[in-house]
């Protein structure tokens, strides 16, 4: 009889076997293999919120091959994933196969690696019942606040609405940061900017007016500005003081859940659920030549910045070989994690630091190693010494007036040969200029003195990687939850996204509004922040699960009832957004509504003119195969494609982006494929036309 282990996914089974042998069967849950029905709460309030799970939908073959493999296996271990969602599952199943919970018959992989699956059966340990609760107690929570307030909005604005306790604050950000931007007003003012040049150097610099008579430039108009420029007419200007410094730059430390989704965002344009899939692939296991199915990063849902002594070694073997030990830092480098975060993983990694992401680059899906080297990247940079800069910062003076320059070169580029860390915004980059060599009580030359308008910008809408950062900021859900969050506020019409940006649909206007003045604690940041902190109580071991629910639901239970009295008759309508469209069948113009399917056209003229159709998008591309136009549409699983608007008579589609440009040879639309190095191609058969971008 051969030992059973269970874990969560086939990929995940197929890398551990290699590594156990042949005294192991090793087999999938699939995930989850119980729940609470979706047909009603199934949540006993009175009876201390007492959860009535039922076996899933769909998992009844699966669950009756473990049935038989627990019955005529010599031991089963659980070795699900090693978190709080794992945790549940393996007293799912252990429940299921009738296990005794009280057996150190639960077994986590850090890492999917020979090593990482030895140290785990090494040390296997009870079911951590505390971390069962703390999952538990959340999906309790989501439960009752999903289905008892979503009848409400139905009732008050339109059926099939969901709340949630996470997904309601997300949007309730967007709504509010939309509202912060209609209300901004531009606010104008000037700067006054100079460019010089020294006597033994033609090359220019540019300089800011800092200072007016001793007191900080403010310019607030025009003639304010005039003034100024008018008092420099003819000056002398004069190097007042020059300051030098070495300063010294530290990497970015490796990557946690929520940074790794965020820079995935930003450089590669990954939304969070792309970025986590890849992550899980790339933890579970990729076949590779000469090492077979291997785990390629550490578990990749932590919070933890901590790293293996072995790790660090590792990194600094591969360091010392590339690139030379005047590339490492004086000692191994430890990143503080933040308080209150949870320290059982380490930070997100590559399993063997010395494998390149070129080693396995013909092993790995397009999306794999992307993420692969961006984390192996990050990991080893981690891991290098500072960067070092020289500095300069000189002060110019002329008529009482204070101009300033800094620039900086690079002395020493450490950690930045491998890695830099992506900014949110160009405005958030640094402007790298040099400056040539000052001295004090040097005349300059002026070449340039210029006035310039500006105006006061409003706030930024939030892309995916800036409300995952708010998200963890204010402490609302866990890493773990991020992804799920962003694609649940898409999905329900609640935010939709205009280039990265994401911006409220009026529907989650609509709701955010009625939540904010009915239900102002579900969607009040700082207590959605303190309700996540008592739920890692449980986590803890600190906090009793159940009476966290009590104390919320106390609140909660009235807040409802209060709402249901003051909205009593009352229906909420959702604005409809004008187009310049007419319909076509009574010429009334028609407007865009959301339904249960997303958007779509309808006649403003309804009830009497029930005329609706899809919203097609245009391009400015033409089909190579009937010359029609070509449209955007969206796959099930809302990637972009573009296709023939004479479907389904032409079926032509294409991933490739139509651009203006004309094929040289049959002039025909030109295609746009892979991203800033890619190429223009010509899609009609048998022209085969292409050039670079």
């Amino acid at each position: 009889m051969s030992d059973l282990v269970i874990v969560e996914s086939p990929a995940k089974a197929k890398t551990i076997k290699k590594y156990l042998g042949s005294g192991f069967e090793v087999v999938a849950s699939m995930g989850h293999v119980r729940d609470l029905p979706k047909s009603k709460l199934s949540v006993d309030i009175e009876n201390d919120f007492e959860p009535t799970y039922i076996e899933m939908k769909g998992k009844e073959d699966v669950i009756r091959d473990l049935k038989s493999l627990a019955a005529k296996s010599n031991r089963v271990w659980l070795a699900t994933d090693p978190d709080r969602e794992g945790e549940a599952i393996s007293w799912h199943l252990a429940q299921i196969l009738n296990l005794d919970i009280e057996q150190n018959n639960r077994v986590e992989f850090n890492e999917i690696t020979k090593t990482g699956v030895q140290t785990g059966m090494e040390h296997p340990h009870k079911i951590d019942l505390d971390l069962v609760n703390a999952q538990q107690a959340r999906r309790i929570l989501d439960r009752i606040v999903g289905y008892q307030l979503s009848p409400f909005l139905w009732r008050k604005i339109r059926r099939g609405l969901s709340a949630g306790r996470v997904q309601s604050v997300a949007v309730r950000l967007v709504v509010d940061r939309e509202n912060e931007i209609r209300a901004f007003v531009p606010r104008e003012y000037w700067s006054v900017d100079a460019k010089f040049s020294t006597k033994s150097s033609r090359k220019t610099f540019s300089a800011h007016l800092v200072e007016v008579n001793g007191q900080k430039a403010e310019l607030e108009n025009e003639a304010v500005t005039n003034e100024v420029l008018q008092a420099l007419e003819g000056a002398v200007f004069t190097v007042k003081s020059v300051k030098k410094r070495v300063t010294s730059r530290q990497p970015a430390p490796p990557f946690i859940t929520s940074t790794l989704q965020q820079e995935a965002s930003r450089r590669m344009g990954f939304q969070a659920r792309r970025t986590m899939k890849a992550a899980q692939e790339l933890y579970e296991g990729v076949e590779i030549p000469k090492l077979g199915a291997v785990g390629l990063i550490t578990y990749m849902r932590t919070d933890s910045l901590r790293i293996s002594d072995e790790a660090k070694a590792a990194a600094a073997d591969y360091i010392r070989e590339a690139y030379g030990k005047q590339y490492l830092p004086a000692s191994p480098r430890n990143f503080k994690t933040k308080k209150g975060a949870q320290d059982a993983h380490e930070a997100i990694r590559p399993t063997m630091p010395g494998l390149t992401p070129e080693q396995v680059k013909n092993s790995l899906t397009a999306d794999q190693y992307k993420l692969y080297k961006l984390i192996w990247e990050r990991f080893i940079a981690s891991q290098m010494a500072n960067c070092q800069l020289d500095t300069v910062s000189t002060d110019i003076t002329a008529n009482d007036c204070l101009f300033r320059a800094s620039g900086y070169s690079v002395k020493f580029d450490g950690y930045t040969a491998l890695y830099v860390e992506a900014k949110d915004s160009k405005g958030d980059e640094e402007e790298n200029k040099e400056l040539p060599p000052l001295n004090e009580g040097d005349e300059l030359k002026l070449k340039a003195l210029d006035g310039n308008q500006h105006f006061t910008q409003p706030p930024f809408r939030f892309t995916e990687a800036t409300l995952i950062k708010a998200l963890e900021e204010n402490g609302i859900g866990r890493p773990s939850t991020y992804a799920t969050t962003v694609s649940t506020i898409l999905s329900r019409m609640y935010v939709e996204r205009d280039g990265k940006q994401l911006r409220p649909t009026s529907l989650g206007e609509v709701t955010t509004e009625l939540m904010k003045e009915q239900f102002k604690q579900i969607v009040d940041v700082k207590f959605t922040a303190e309700m996540e902190s008592d739920l890692d109580g449980v986590e803890q071991g600190i906090t009793n699960w159940v009476e966290s629910l009590r104390k919320f639901y106390l609140g909660f239970d009235e807040t409802l009832k209060n709402a249901e009295k003051a909205m009593d008759g009352k229906r909420l309508r959702v604005p409809d957004e004008e187009t310049d469209e007419v319909c076509e069948l009574c010429n009334k113009p028609m407007v865009i509504k959301i339904g249960r399917f997303g958007k779509f056209l309808a006649c403003s003229g309804f009830p009497d003119c029930r005329n609706t159709k899809k919203i097609v998008t245009p391009t400015k591309g033409f089909c190579p195969l009937c010359g029609k136009k070509i449209i955007l549409k969206k796959s099930k699983k809302g990637r972009s494609f573009y296709g023939c608007e004479g479907y389904p008579e032409c079926n032509f589609m294409t991933w490739s982006t139509p651009v203006e440009d004309r094929c040289p040879k049959c002039q025909n639309t030109l295609f746009k494929k892979g991203g800033r190095a890619g190429k223009l191609v010509c899609e009609k058969p048998d022209c085969g036309y292409e050039r670079p971008l």
